[in-house]
């Protein structure tokens, strides 16, 4: 992970931008052309991935580099009409220096169902990706696709498109790309324990604890914080505990952006 005072050089970044490209193609996140990828350069800058190209089959050249206001500055081709959503998502939280879109399949069936990915089943996505909602359905390449975002941008990693496909962002771009993965196997699991073994045993309000502890400590302060069920229903201690863990977090992501 790069500096968060530092960021990629021109040719970094458009590296970069295709090596995700190719690995959002092979994995089946993305068909045809769909998707999009976006990485900053500096405060006010970054490059894009064009309108009407595969992302599998992408070249340095073909990509476009903007200005945060939607500017182009150079490049032959255009900005896809859905770079709306990142630009949303730099300017609602500064942390950010990558953001993904794409449409990996069973992630994007839970966006369909209108269902939030947010039981704590897995530790590692309470800990990395967190609770992931779902947006209301905006019209693609509308301005209302990223206002149905703004709200989460700042509060968590990632978010379900209502009928569309998935948003991820991250402090780089591997990690903006590791959270689409990691939605995707969250998801995959999610089905397979709900629909197909019809059995789940959720993690328990002091282990969620145990892990915001570990994200924490990972310097990650958003994700949200998933429903659990207190171990003993009369436990008001442990009660008071989740209750102090869920203020302690919001908090914390509040100070964070009042620097």
């Amino acid at each position: 992970m790069i500096d968060r005072k530092q960021y990629y050089s021109d040719f970094e970044a458009k590296k970069l931008i295709c090596e995700v490209g190719k690995r959002l193609y092979n994995r089946n996140f993305v068909a045809a052309n769909d998707g999009n990828i976006s990485i900053k350069v500096g405060p006010n800058t970054l490059w894009t991935t064009p309108t009407g190209v595969s992302k599998g089959f992408m070249t340095p050249d073909m990509l476009v580099k903007i200005d945060l206001n939607g500017k182009v500055i150079s490049g032959k081709l255009k900005p896809s009409s859905e770079i709306k959503m990142h630009l949303r998502v730099y300017k609602e939280n500064p942390e950010v220096n990558a953001v993904v879109h794409a449409h990996p399949p069973v992630a994007t069936a839970f966006a369909i169902a209108g269902i939030s990915l947010d039981r704590p089943i897995l530790p590692e996505a309470v800990v990395l990706l967190g609770t992931v909602p779902v947006a209301p359905y905006a019209t693609p390449g509308t301005e209302e696709v990223p206002d149905s975002i703004a709200p989460y941008c700042k509060s968590h990693n990632a978010v379900l498109l209502a009928n569309h496909g998935a948003l991820t962002w991250g402090r780089d771009i591997m990690e903006a790309y590791y959270r689409m993965e990691s939605l995707e196997h969250y998801a995959l699991i999610t089905m397979y324990s709900n629909n197909i073994i019809n059995k789940v045993n959720e993690l328990n309000c002091t282990q969620v604890s145990d892990l915001l502890g570990i994200r924490n400590r990972l310097g990650i302060k958003s994700g949200g914080v998933p429903p659990c069920k207190i171990d003993n229903e009369n436990d008001k201690a442990k009660e008071e505990l989740l209750e102090n863990i869920i203020q302690k977090v919001t908090e914390n992501v509040l100070a964070q952006y009042r620097k």
